[in-house]
């Protein structure tokens, strides 16, 4: 089993739920009652493109059946950059996150219309090999799911894999740098032979993002990363998203208007599918471009 099949396996039962509740928020016409509707012809506000992006999407659709999830979005994402996509409940966040790097494949009735590239290079080619894709746009899901092997082995997996260490102390190296980046080897480096599953629930994110860190990834996709933590281990991940952007281009969906305002450099609103406003965090939350953004954050829907 490679790496991309574990993660595929690790978010079946996760694309499964997201697909429950897709359909739910689709069927229920009390929860869309309370969610004002947007023309078709909605052209998204704000900054949603940018110069020598590292990601661009254009006229981004995503259908599950017959059923549209997604709408139109064209949005472009900085090298280095750390972009929040904040909304409510299936508004299409995180089945547009999952695009990013075709996890929306692992689905059979998904399907992704438009154009998604990075660095210049077609996602959607159906001659890419999706495992070497998922290296260098690497995602962390909403729960830790680190493997049933050792810290060691969790972090080495994926490098044994691509077939990036050659001795014994390269790899190590790799398992070290890796867990030092996020913020976790001081707490486990004399236990690193130990299973990752017997970590607390906010060590274990944290071994998922060294994990994932390890094969030298250039986009780090987030989705939801801090909702099933506390709060101090919700603190440490925020603190070391700041940290990877450092080197790493970063897309996070979160639920939280708070975590996006203290972590991200630039905000996408979604509204019932479709992207609303894009722009910088603290114009987002201070003085937005559209209505409907500033009817979101400050809590007349959602």
């Amino acid at each position: 089993m490679d790496i991309t099949e574990s993660n595929s396996t690790a978010t079946t039962a996760d694309n499964a739920s997201q697909l429950e509740k897709f359909n739910m928020n689709e069927n229920t016409t009390d929860i869309l009652a309370d969610q004002p509707h947007v023309a078709a012809s909605h052209k998204t506000v704000g900054h949603p493109l940018v110069d020598n992006a590292k990601m661009m999407m254009r006229g981004v659709d995503v259908f599950y059946g017959e059923k549209q999830a997604v709408f139109g979005v064209d949005l472009d994402i900085a090298e280095n950059e750390v972009i929040a996509m904040i909304g409510p409940s299936g508004c299409g966040k995180s089945t547009f996150l999952r695009c990013l790097n075709r996890m929306n494949d692992t689905i059979e009735i998904c399907r992704v219309d438009g154009q998604i590239e990075l660095d210049g290079l077609n996602i959607y080619d159906p001659k890419l090999d999706v495992v070497p894709l998922r290296a260098r746009v690497g995602m962390v899901f909403q729960k830790p799911n680190p493997f049933p092997k050792s810290i060691y082995e969790n972090v080495a997996y994926g490098p044994k894999i691509h077939g990036l260490a050659r001795r014994r102390s390269e790899m190590d190296e790799i398992v070290e740098t890796s867990l030092h980046r996020a913020g976790l080897w001081d707490e486990v480096k004399d236990r690193l032979h130990q299973p990752g599953t017997g970590l607390s629930g906010g060590q274990q994110q944290r071994l998922c993002i060294a994990r994932t860190i390890a094969v030298s990834p250039e986009v780090i996709l987030m989705d939801e990363p801090c909702s099933a933590l506390d709060p101090i281990a919700t603190a440490k991940i925020e603190e070391l998203i700041a940290e990877l952007s450092q080197n790493f281009t970063i897309a996070i969906v979160t639920h939280s208007m708070q975590q996006a305002a203290r972590v991200s450099h630039r905000t996408a609103y979604f509204h019932l599918g479709k992207l609303i406003e894009v722009n910088d965090t603290k114009k987002v939350f201070t003085t937005p471009d559209h209505e409907l953004t500033e009817a979101y954050i400050t809590g007349r829907f959602g």
